[in-house]
């Protein structure tokens, strides 16, 4: 059984992945257009600093293995695995898009089925907007 947590995706992710998605053909593409289907669809401005959203570096647990990883989640064109930057196509791209910290999602990936938790977003880059957003306030 795969567990399906709720998950929270911005709306311009969204809107931004749909074109992709347009352009994309594999089974890959097929489950994150299912998971984009469910998902709770927020502004930018109003998704909590605990989501994995794209460009978002995030330390996840494969529970299957023990493994943990840190990894930044990216569009397939800005994929660097010297660097830790997994495309948002990729099985476990797909996964951790739109979990919060202390979520577990299982899903299907060339090793098997892999049980994940999100453990900590260190970096969400609609946080760093809302920082500057609020610095520039402060200074008025």
């Amino acid at each position: 059984m795969q567990s399906t947590p709720s998950i929270i995706v911005t709306a311009q992710d969204l809107e931004r992945l749909q074109q992709l998605l347009g352009d994309t053909d594999s089974a890959h593409a097929e489950r994150l257009d299912i998971e984009l289907a469910r998902a709770d669809v927020v502004p930018a401005e109003a998704v909590p600093t605990d989501v994995v959203t794209m460009n978002s570096e995030v330390v996840f647990e494969d529970l299957t293995s023990g493994e943990r990883r840190c990894v930044r989640l990216v569009y397939p064109a800005e994929v660097d695995s010297t660097r830790g930057f997994i495309s948002v196509l990729a099985p476990m791209g797909s996964a951790l898009l739109g979990l919060r910290c202390g979520q577990e999602i299982t899903w299907p990936t060339p090793r098997g089925l892999r049980t994940v938790r999100v453990i900590e977003v260190p970096y969400q880059p609609e946080q760093g907007d809302r920082s500057r957003a609020e610095q520039a306030l402060a200074v008025r």
